[in-house]
C-alpha cells in the first residue's frame, strides 16, 4: 500500500516537471539572461520541490514554482556576490601568498556556509554577532556601536549562538 503512495507522489512530481519545466526555464533565461544559470536554477527549483512536503498542497503550480525559483535566484546572486568579493580580496594578495585552487574552493564553500548560517538572524543579532566574531569587540563596545544595552547584546549573542548551533546540527557541520 505504501509503495502505491510513493509511486503516485513520483508521478505527480514527474507530471509537475513535465508540465512546467519548459516555461520555467524560459522565464528564468529571460530573468537571468543566461541559459546556463537558468538550467541550474530550474533544476534546483525542482530539487527543492522534491525535498519539500506534500505536492498535494500546491494550489497554483506556476506561482509555487516561481516563488521557489525566486528564492533559488536570490541564493545564486548571494553566492555570486560572495565569490566576487572573495576573488577581489584574493587579487590584492601577492602571488606568493595565493592559496591553491583547492584551498580557495574550500574557503569559498566555508564562506557560503557562514553566509547561509547567519542569513536567518535578525539585523541587530547579525550585526552583534559579526562585530563580536570578526572585530573581536567586547559586549560593551558592541552595545555602544549598536546603541543598545549590554543586556541586549547578551540576548543577541545567545540567539546567534543557538541559531548557529542548530544550523550546524541540521546541516551536519
Amino acid at each position: 500500500m505504501s509503495d502505491h503512495i510513493v509511486v503516485s507522489a513520483e508521478l505527480t512530481l514527474e507530471s509537475l516537471y513535465g508540465a512546467h519545466h519548459g516555461w520555467l526555464k524560459n522565464w528564468l533565461t529571460r530573468k537571468l539572461q543566461s541559459s546556463f544559470d537558468a538550467d541550474d536554477v530550474a533544476q534546483d527549483t525542482f530539487l527543492r520541490v522534491m525535498a519539500g512536503d506534500s505536492l498535494q498542497a500546491i494550489r497554483d503550480q506556476k506561482s509555487f514554482l516561481c516563488t521557489i525559483a525566486k528564492r533559488v535566484m536570490i541564493d545564486l546572486f548571494r553566492r555570486n556576490a560572495l565569490e566576487k568579493a572573495y576573488l577581489e580580496l584574493l587579487a590584492q594578495r601577492p602571488e606568493a601568498f595565493m592559496p591553491s585552487p583547492e584551498i580557495r574552493q574550500c574557503q569559498l564553500e566555508t564562506l557560503q556556509q557562514i553566509d547561509q548560517m547567519i542569513d536567518g538572524l535578525s539585523n541587530k543579532t547579525r550585526q552583534a554577532f559579526l562585530l563580536s566574531q570578526l572585530e573581536n569587540l567586547t559586549y560593551s563596545d558592541i552595545a555602544l556601536r549598536l546603541n543598545v544595552s549590554v543586556s541586549s547584546v547578551k540576548k543577541y549573542m545567545a540567539k546567534a549562538t543557538e541559531h548557529c548551533l542548530l544550523f550546524r546540527l541540521e546541516h551536519g557541520l
